[in-house]
């Protein structure tokens, strides 16, 4: 619906509301019912209905065990009974409970939960036991793929818009959805297996007796995934509580004194280490072969003169405003605020990259992208090692290293794939570039960590988040090379949001399944 229209309606209403709060019939009440607003600029119901309601809120359960119970509550005993196949039907109905809950419920762990929020429902549920009565009578044995393909593809899988949600989805099926069930071998989480054939109130009983105290490892996740959660929930609240604090100088004026004086002395200090953008003139005319990693050199500096400008300018103009020589505008008074509050200011982050970063950790960032930049296009041959998270477009640099390979074994670039190699060194251990392919430094894996020694993936430790990789050798191979057997399929992101900012899939050695790592959403970062 149209939010202006909506937003006109409802001040009318609240002026029905004010005159029909004199004289009319005693038992006279309003109901208005509404959804949670996406944006603050949705917030568009008016002061005084909200001062003069009753609120009542539905939450939806929390946690894995009331999530269970809600999803048995859509069954009763006659579901159990109506199918032929009953000890078949039973346990996959469990399973399938089961499965709904944890996705559910899972989208709490934010990005490492799932990449995208999405809007599961019981109809996915109902639906999805229906479609397994109906193969069940229809077939004497279990149509395990059938039904994990429906469920996962079709069912829920028609919510999913991310290939690695997909994945993840597809995996707790096949972990969950398997002839194992029916041998009593199988385990829906670490310490809960899945029961046999019961009775409706028997697999209620069950849940209260045997489902271990919540905690990540009931989705496959690591305990520091709640870490995560917890820290980025207190994170928004602080900020929403200092976005509140009260922004006139006298009610402020303390040992930092006034915002003001704290905002110029911020803005001169940026514009002092802010360094000259670079001459492209100059650098064309150094450039002598435009190889495929010239080319995204002069890429990224491009890039970069259009946010340092921009940087400058803003900067500058604040001045004059603070200076009083320049009328405030309402920019400057949004870069004002950004800068009191130590957030990246919005025409920054514009012609930014994606970033989580508070606005001086930011800043630094920034500086140290610049200097990497400088040291490459002094004479633009290769560092010896590469810092990807440095690049304003990482998939760029990645393509050059396939480019490059492409063109000096004549392969064509459609057939290649890129080659990760895990090294057991640090950044310092190199003097030179490789002769093919490239050295990348500054990558850091969240959902667990690297064995250096064993070289493969392994658990985490408790509180350690993203523990640094070391530097990987990326190199690239004909499609037909790659040897996938024991290769966990690991996607590269730019930040913890994930999602968009996907940046390349690595294949990492592990000796666990791999299914494992897809459940714990172990992912890579560049931040």
């Amino acid at each position: 619906q149209n939010i202006h229209l909506v937003a006109k309606w409802l001040s009318c209403l609240e002026k029905k509301l004010e005159q029909l709060s004199q004289g009319s019939h005693r038992d006279f009440r309003v109901f208005v019912s509404a959804e949670p607003a996406p944006c603050p600029e949705s917030h568009i119901i008016p002061q005084g209905i909200l001062e003069n309601s009753i609120k009542i809120t539905s939450e939806a359960p929390t946690g894995m065990h009331a999530n269970l119970h809600k999803a048995l509550d859509n069954f009763s005993q006659d579901t159990l009974e109506m199918c032929s196949q009953e000890k078949e039907f039973r346990s996959i109905l469990f399973a399938l409970c089961y499965f709904h809950a944890v996705v559910a419920e899972r989208r709490k762990f934010g990005a490492q939960g799932w990449n995208r929020p999405y809007p599961f429902s019981t109809g996915d549920l109902t639906i999805s036991v229906s479609v397994l009565y109906n193969y069940l009578e229809a077939s004497s044995k279990v149509p395990y793929d059938d039904l994990r393909y429906l469920v996962g593809e079709i069912m829920y899988g028609g919510h999913i818009t991310d290939d690695w949600d997909r994945r993840l989805c597809r995996t707790y099926l096949e972990e969950f959805i398997k002839p194992e069930m029916l041998e009593g071998e199988l385990c829906l989480a670490p310490g809960f297996p899945l029961p046999g054939s019961m009775d409706y109130d028997g697999y209620h009983q069950y849940i209260d007796d045997a489902l271990p105290p919540e905690s990540p490892y009931l989705y496959g996740l690591h305990p520091n995934a709640e870490i995560g959660f917890l820290t980025q929930r207190s994170e928004r609240l602080l900020r929403a509580l200092l976005e509140l604090q009260p922004r006139d100088s006298s009610a402020a004026q303390g040992a930092l004194g006034t915002q003001e004086e704290m905002v110029q002395a911020l803005l001169e200090e940026m514009l002092e280490k802010l360094t000259e953008e670079f001459n492209m003139a100059e650098l064309l005319a150094k450039v002598e072969e435009r190889t495929p990693y010239a080319v995204v050199a002069l890429q990224e500096c491009k890039r970069m003169n259009a946010l340092t400008a921009e940087i400058r300018r803003s900067l500058t103009e604040l001045e004059l405003g603070l200076k009083g020589e320049l009328t405030m505008t309402s920019d400057m008074e949004t870069l004002h605020n950004s800068l009191f509050l130590d957030t990246v200011p919005e025409s920054w982050v514009r012609r930014s990259y994606p970033s989580t970063a508070s606005l001086g950790s930011w800043f630094a960032d920034l500086l140290a992208r610049i200097s990497e930049l400088e040291a490459w296009t002094r004479d633009f041959s290769l560092p010896p090692t590469l810092w990807l998270g440095g690049f304003f477009n990482p998939q760029s640099m990645l393509t050059a290293v396939m480019q490059t390979a492409a063109r000096k074994n004549k392969w064509p670039l459609d057939k290649m794939t890129l080659q990760c190699d895990v090294t057991k060194k640090s950044r310092e251990d190199f003097a030179s570039a490789p002769r093919e392919g490239a050295y990348v430094h500054g990558l850091f894996m969240e959902g667990a960590r690297w064995d250096a020694q064993a070289g493969t993936i392994t658990d985490a430790r408790l509180k350690e988040l993203t523990p640094a990789m070391p530097v990987v050798f990326i190199k690239a191979i004909p499609d037909d090379k790659q040897d996938t057997r024991g290769l966990y399929p690991c996607p590269l992101y730019k930040t913890r949001q994930r999602g968009p900012t996907y940046v390349w899939t690595f294949n990492l050695k592990t000796k666990e399944n791999p299914s494992k790592w897809v459940l714990a959403g172990v992912a890579l970062l560049l931040q």
